[in-house]
């Protein structure tokens, strides 16, 4: 199933005695378009506090109350790690994140390549996966305390809400901007960005998925795609008011030539 981004802003996170706050925003990995951390405002209860939880860490949503559980405490978060205020967030401070839970950070056994490079989704949705156990701290601690070149260097986050609104180039011209983005449950992976043309093609939305893109131009708020324009606006027509089948991901990807993320045949 793909959730839209703006979809899971504002679910509240209950914990296993309270409301924890509320989703205010989604880090993803930039290589691999995974999304590693919910940010958390934790409102009135710890005021001007900001929390990051690993999609991992969710239990089963529930779409009708608009509400992830978690099996933490209230106090398990307000003795956490301080959050800095903006991005970067460093690998180390990631590290400590996990080594304060006791979970397994995203990066231990991640031998996947980027995105550009994968054929089939990961991971085993919102439920807690299989590798994603308890391990003992003394572990954590020693992982957390190697040199940071050991640590793979910092991660490229980018924050969801930063890239909405960022202008959409074709080889041959601008065709809109970002309006949001398209989550797969299963792994958290950005599948599309959903891109508003309203200037160029009013009241039509298209989605562009991330192998599609030649180049991040984040200095200059621009995604440059690796389409034409015209392909672009021939592409099958997106309605935002419906799920998203498969039978449509075909043709999109048939349309563009290329290759889909899920197995065929």
């Amino acid at each position: 199933m793909l959730w839209r981004c703006s979809e899971i802003d504002g679910y509240e996170i209950e914990a296993k005695d309270g409301a924890l706050g509320h989703v205010d925003d989604v880090l993803f990995e930039e290589a691999r378009w995974t999304v590693r951390w919910l940010v958390v405002d934790t409102g009135h209860w710890l005021a001007g506090r900001r929390v990051l939880l690993p999609p991992s860490a969710l239990g089963k949503p529930n779409a009708q109350a608009r509400c992830f559980p978690v099996d933490l405490t209230k106090q398990q978060i307000e003795e956490s790690p301080p959050l800095a205020s903006d991005l970067p967030i460093s690998r180390q401070a990631e590290a400590g994140l996990y080594q304060y839970y006791g979970w397994t950070p995203y990066w231990d056994g991640d031998l996947m390549p980027p995105l550009s490079y994968l054929s089939g989704g990961i991971g085993s949705g919102f439920l807690f996966p299989p590798g994603n156990e308890r391990r003992e701290r003394s572990e954590l601690a020693a992982a957390a305390d190697k040199p940071r070149e050991a640590l793979a260097g910092d991660p490229h986050l980018r924050s969801v809400g930063d890239t909405t609104g960022h202008a959409i180039r074709a080889s041959d011209g601008d065709i809109g901007h970002v309006d949001d983005f398209l989550v797969d449950d299963e792994g958290w992976q950005i599948r599309y960005m959903v891109v508003d043309t309203r200037n160029w093609l009013p009241g039509r939305k298209v989605l562009i998925a991330p192998p599609w893109i030649k180049e991040l131009d984040w200095s200059g708020r621009r995604v440059l795609l690796d389409l034409t324009r015209d392909a672009v606006k021939n592409s099958p027509p997106y309605d935002l008011q419906r799920p998203l089948a498969r039978d449509y991901e075909a043709q999109l990807h048939d349309h563009y030539g290329r290759e889909g993320y899920w197995p065929r045949g």
